[in-house]
């Protein structure tokens, strides 16, 4: 079953904003830390934003004060709302959730399908 699914993605001229979302089921969301990433083909996967649950935010150098990572605990939906936006921000972005599975701090992350981005210059 479809665990989360993010929506949102389009294409957008430089300069533009899109906001992003993910619904999560409340299994997976309620105490995890919720992060987005995004990835081009042919490249690695990199981490832009993250959120935990108490709400301490940290995001990538290249996306600091254009982009907001934000999280609606009783929606189970994490937004990424993207301004400013370049050229090189288009990708694949992809949510996820990383989830505390036992007592001794394993962790499990669950990943979206991802939604692309796509910003013309």
């Amino acid at each position: 079953q479809v665990q989360l699914e993010e929506s949102g993605g389009g294409s957008v001229q430089a300069g533009g904003s899109l906001r992003l979302s993910c619904a999560a089921s409340g299994r997976i969301f309620s105490g995890s830390t919720m992060k987005w990433y995004r990835q081009v083909p042919g490249q690695q996967r990199d981490m832009v934003a993250s959120i935990t649950s108490g709400g301490s935010t940290n995001y990538a150098a290249s996306v600091k004060g254009r982009f907001t990572i934000s999280r609606d605990n009783a929606r189970n939906t994490v937004y990424l709302q993207m301004n400013s936006l370049e050229p090189e921000d288009t990708a694949v972005y992809l949510c996820a959730a990383d989830r505390i599975v036992n007592v001794e701090g394993a962790v499990r992350t669950y990943w979206g399908q991802g939604t692309q981005v796509t910003v013309s210059s």
